[in-house]
């Protein structure tokens, strides 16, 4: 899979990368956060946004049935950053529900809630989640 990250030229600072929806998709979005924060100086907050950005396309692949995604990381405002995931299917937003004990999936938002300090989809159909830089610039 050869695929290149690109950052915004303008704007907030970003990082976006547009992957295929694969079994490797979720690995290759995994290195466009690490390398992200890493770069903003805040590696601290990589693992968090590696599992949330696990989760956000694991629900891409196995619910949408797009051929592409798009990951982006970006920080909207001073003191957040920001990782999302947009794909062919806007329509079909996910919905945060409760698993059963037995259910072998379902945990997914769950655990972007958990991890993340807020979370939410918007109009253009993207999935997203924000963590706090704890007032890193």
């Amino acid at each position: 899979m050869t695929v290149t990250a690109s950052a915004h030229p303008t704007g907030h600072p970003g990082y976006t990368e547009t992957l295929p929806c694969e079994e490797a998709s979720p690995s290759a979005a995994r290195r466009l956060v690490r390398t992200a924060l890493t770069a903003w100086g805040l590696g601290d907050l990589a693992d968090d946004g590696c599992v949330i950005v696990s989760e956000l396309v694991t629900n891409s692949l196995d619910h949408t049935g797009s051929r592409n995604l798009r990951v982006t990381v970006s920080r909207p405002a001073p003191g957040w950053v920001r990782v999302a995931v947009v794909d062919q299917a806007p329509r079909s937003l996910p919905e945060r529900r409760t698993a059963s004990a037995s259910d072998t999936g379902g945990r997914g938002l769950v655990v972007v809630e958990a991890l993340s300090d807020r979370w939410g989809t918007d109009l253009l159909g993207r999935v997203w989640a924000e963590l706090r830089t704890d007032g890193k610039p």
